[in-house]
């Protein structure tokens, strides 16, 4: 059997593994299209702050662990796919045949169509050849200028910060991390960065980018103009499927793979950032980019490829993020869901103590939750998500008091378990 795997971060890999474990005799090869041994992009923000080195990215650090494995590291950029004859073609013209490949390409950064985005000193942070760029450019008390303050914009604009830059941070959406907190919590995030000195520019796009004076200006759709030495794009990603065009491999907003991570195309799986996979409540097809997932996906994607009949659970919202410091989180349908469908919802707020509490209920079950500045139990949140677990009497404990979620996590979640 061989299998190919597109694709070597952490669900390529992690599949590759579980591969060897499942099919010891297997020929397995796994892609990548960057001159570097596979590495973590979650790992970048503590290269670029300094506190490890860029092979401090890598995600086995054994320098024969491949070799051992007995896995084919590949470098390349694949072209397309021939579904028919079961070969994956580079952009070199050399092809690979495969007996089961796996699709896990994730994500590229997505650059806003503005005139001057392609000027020197304007980059984005997705590779680690972009972190070295920006490593070299961004020193202390440079001005540099965030396009971008969603999830990924705000875990960059914590290494920026900690390099000592004079950081602006500009988002299009009317709050910080938007696909990721509820309009009050981005406003406390936005109102904490801005206490940590970094100037916040929130319903504003970059309209266009000009050289200057040998400085960078940047105008925005607000009329106010920036001036910087370093720009940085984090305006957002998008599943890296253009390779696809003609493989018969169905693809919406991702790749579309059903509970077994399948593709429409026989011997074809996806996993990880680039898929749309049904959704943890809804079943329906959902993007959700973020590792917990993809390495879930990678495991029953290997297992099946394997000729198992592994299913995932779904795809779940889990997102955990340090803001200067500041401590939020978002788990499941966070923004809920509307009174016909059974919706109810709490939120408290405590400005003064940087505090915020948000949980959504369908019926007697929590289906989200959104914090910030708490870290005590606050996996008891997820756990209660995750669960589905009727909560009976402790929905309207909840509702009066949502801070007694501990205690509801301990009364029904590990009951019903």
């Amino acid at each position: 059997m061989k299998h190919v795997i597109i694709g070597n971060g952490p669900a390529g890999l992690v599949a590759a593994e579980t591969l060897r474990r499942l099919q010891p005799d297997a020929e397995i090869a796994l892609i990548g299209d960057e001159s570097e041994p596979p590495y973590s992009r979650m790992a970048i923000p503590y290269f670029l702050i300094g506190k490890i080195p860029d092979t401090g990215t890598h995600l086995r650090k054994s320098h024969d662990h491949y070799a051992r494995e007995r896995i084919h590291l590949i470098e390349g950029k694949v072209a397309k796919i021939d579904s028919k004859a079961k070969q994956v073609e580079f952009a070199s013209g050399e092809r690979l045949p495969y007996d089961r490949l796996l699709i896990a390409t994730g994500s590229q950064p997505l650059r806003p169509k503005v005139a001057g985005m392609d000027l020197p000193n304007v980059h984005t942070c997705w590779t680690i050849e972009d972190a070295r760029a920006i490593a070299a450019k961004a020193a202390s008390g440079s001005r540099v200028l965030q396009i971008g303050a969603g999830f990924i914009g705000c875990i960059i604009m914590e290494a920026l910060a900690a390099r000592g830059v004079k950081l602006t941070v500009v988002e299009m959406g009317d709050r910080m991390v938007p696909r990721m907190m509820t309009a009050k919590a981005g406003s406390m995030i936005r109102q904490w960065v801005e206490g940590k000195g970094v100037a916040v520019h929130v319903n504003a796009g970059v309209t266009a980018i000009a050289q200057k004076d040998g400085a960078l200006v940047a105008k925005l759709s607000t009329g106010a103009e920036i001036v910087a030495d370093l720009v940085i794009c984090a305006a957002g990603v998008a599943p890296n499927t253009a390779f696809l065009a003609g493989s018969g491999v169905a693809v919406e907003r991702g790749v579309r793979v059903d509970a077994g991570l399948r593709t429409s195309v026989a011997d074809i799986y996806a996993a990880g950032d680039v898929t749309e996979a049904p959704g943890f409540h809804t079943g329906q097809p959902e993007l959700n980019a973020i590792q917990p997932n993809a390495v879930d996906q990678a495991r029953v994607a290997a297992h099946n490829m394997a000729g198992g009949e592994a299913v995932s659970g779904g795809s779940l919202a889990i997102n955990v993020l340090d803001t200067l410091g500041l401590i939020s989180t978002s788990f499941g349908q966070w923004q809920g869901v509307g009174k016909e469908q059974g919706g109810a919802s709490v939120e408290l707020v405590d400005e003064a103590r940087h505090r915020y509490l948000s949980l959504q209920f369908r019926d007697d079950v929590l289906i989200g939750a959104t914090s910030i500045g708490w870290t005590d139990h606050v996996g008891a949140l997820r756990g209660l998500v995750q669960t589905q677990a009727p909560l009976g009497e402790w929905k309207g404990r909840l509702l009066a008091d949502p801070t007694n979620f501990m205690a509801a996590y301990l009364a029904t979640a590990q009951k019903a378990a």
